[in-house]
């Protein structure tokens, strides 16, 4: 009995550093009774590796800490992989999930993650460092969860997309995202043309041109004044 003890102990300890653990949220409702108030609670749960695995899990029960661990076990069990372009995703998506909607898009590098505190958890967990996202729906955050969950299930990669319209070669330029290197034959960015120095303006000559006729200036001279 102690054997099973000491193994379940270690298969668990190498779960939690497997993954990592976010609450997104903590829901309480209440129920009255004749002899008084009955309360649950609810969290929502987002665990990740940091390197393209995320799940999310919903649990409730009486007790804050037993909530916290069935949404955990919940998120585990439904983890996806979630295919990257360096520190990005691959391209544009949006996803509707009940009356919320999010929209993803792919950033450059240093750009962070722009997002809301229920899509930002979720982003993370999964390692994407850099990403522009909108909720543009209700913002209730099991809702926006789920969203973000379901845009990142309909990303493809762009082999998975080659191989399935049978192309050859890339089918976009490579770009280098989180501080890695461009592939071989990569298009260079185009380089601004240097500024040039301004020039002189050339003031015109005054004299006694035939343009200059009339005029009296520094370098005229009149009879009267001698």
């Amino acid at each position: 009995m102690d054997r099973n003890r000491d193994s379940r102990r270690r298969n668990d300890d190498d779960q939690v550093k497997e993954f990592e653990e976010r609450l997104v949220r903590i829901n309480r409702s209440s129920k009255t009774h004749a002899g008084g108030r009955t309360f649950s609670f609810g969290s929502i749960m987002v665990v990740g590796d940091g390197k393209g695995r995320v799940g999310v899990g919903l649990g409730k029960a009486g007790e804050v800490p037993d909530a916290i661990r069935k949404g955990t076990e919940a998120a585990k069990k439904a983890v996806i992989t979630v295919p990257m372009d360096g520190g990005t995703i691959p391209h544009e998506v949006e996803a509707t999930f009940g009356a919320s909607r999010v929209l993803l898009k792919p950033a450059s590098p240093g750009t962070g993650v722009i997002a809301g505190g229920a899509v930002r958890a979720v982003v993370e967990s999964a390692g994407i460092r850099d990403l522009l996202s909108k909720s543009l729906g209700n913002n209730n955050p099991v809702n926006v969860v789920r969203a973000t969950i379901l845009a990142l299930q309909m990303l493809e990669s762009e082999a998975t997309v080659a191989r399935r319209r049978a192309h050859v070669g890339n089918l976009r330029q490579p770009f280098a995202h989180g501080g890695q290197s461009a592939e071989a034959g990569a298009v260079k960015r185009r380089q601004p043309t240097p500024l040039q120095a301004p020039q002189e303006r050339k003031s015109p000559q005054r004299g006694r041109g035939p343009q200059n006729r009339g005029r009296r200036g520094p370098g005229t001279t009149s009879e009267g004044n001698n």
